[in-house]
């Protein structure tokens, strides 16, 4: 889960919708500055929201690009019903579509952060020539797992069984947050639709692995990591870039959420990547 340091919108960060043929997203726009060098779509984690991006939404688009972050389907802010197809394949088409209606390019950069790191290689499986790149922030190949420290299937099992603000309480015992934050939080978890909740955590759970066919399709890559991420192992993320054809970037600054902890150390560890 990423946590907002502040939840101020920046100049030039547009609070809107987005409605494709497939949902209704909310989302945070910023338009480049100056000659345009492309466009950048943002796929939070879990239990996220395009919230999680808006500090760099506006450092991007100073260096000319066009940046949309967004509420993935049933969570936060855009709606998902019950029956709703919540795969991974689902979310990549979310993605692809929200893509075509929010950029004047048919093709842009893609990134994905955490559990959205694996919505964005089903996103590079699905359409590979959509692709300029495909960058993976903390994130790994595949499932995280269920451990002590994360009991991913205590939280599957309490969904739909236990009010979702007691499921977020007990997550949330003994962090001292600022008052705005920690009711930001409790309403971003429970404003999300139970049934997305479930499965988002179930893939968390049991995803595959098919980083192989990803570095089969030829979409250019990029991974980074904070240097005390607590998420996926390192060597597990190391494992992830080798296959990519890449080394892992690590952000000094940063844990597991660097858009929001070091949201300039980040855009200039990955604007030569994008720019290359």
């Amino acid at each position: 889960m990423s946590v907002p340091k502040t939840l101020q919108i920046p100049d030039g960060v547009e609070v809107t919708r987005i409605v494709t043929p497939r949902c209704d997203h909310a989302v945070h726009v910023a338009r480049a500055k100056g000659p345009r060098r492309g466009s950048i779509l943002l796929v939070h984690g879990w239990t996220g929201s395009k919230e999680d991006f808006t500090p760099v939404l506006p450092l991007l688009a100073v260096q000319g690009f066009d940046v949309v972050a967004y509420d993935q389907r049933g969570q936060f802010e855009t709606p998902g019903a019950l029956d709703d197809d919540y795969s991974l394949e689902a979310f990549a088409e979310d993605a692809l579509a929200l893509a075509t209606e929010a950029f004047e390019d048919d093709r842009f950069h893609l990134l994905g952060h955490s559990f959205g790191g694996l919505v964005a290689q089903r996103v590079a499986l699905a359409a590979p020539e959509r692709l300029l790149s495909l960058s993976l922030l903390c994130t790994g190949p595949g499932a995280l797992g269920d451990s002590p420290t994360r009991p991913l299937k205590h939280v599957v099992a309490a969904i739909g069984q236990v009010p979702l603000l007691q499921i977020h309480q007990l997550r949330e015992k003994g962090v001292k947050r600022p008052a705005q934050i920690t009711a930001f939080l409790a309403k971003r978890f429970t404003s999300g639709v139970p049934a997305a909740l479930k499965a988002i955590t179930q893939h968390l759970i049991d995803a595959p692995d098919l980083v192989d066919e990803v570095a089969a399709t030829g979409v250019r890559c990029w991974v980074a990591r904070g240097a005390t991420d607590d998420a996926w192992p390192f060597a597990a993320q190391d494992d992830l870039a080798r296959r990519l054809g890449t080394e892992v970037v690590v952000l000094p600054s940063a844990a597991h959420s660097p858009a929001v902890e070091a949201p300039e150390e980040l855009v200039e560890a990955w604007l030569p990547f994008l720019t290359r």
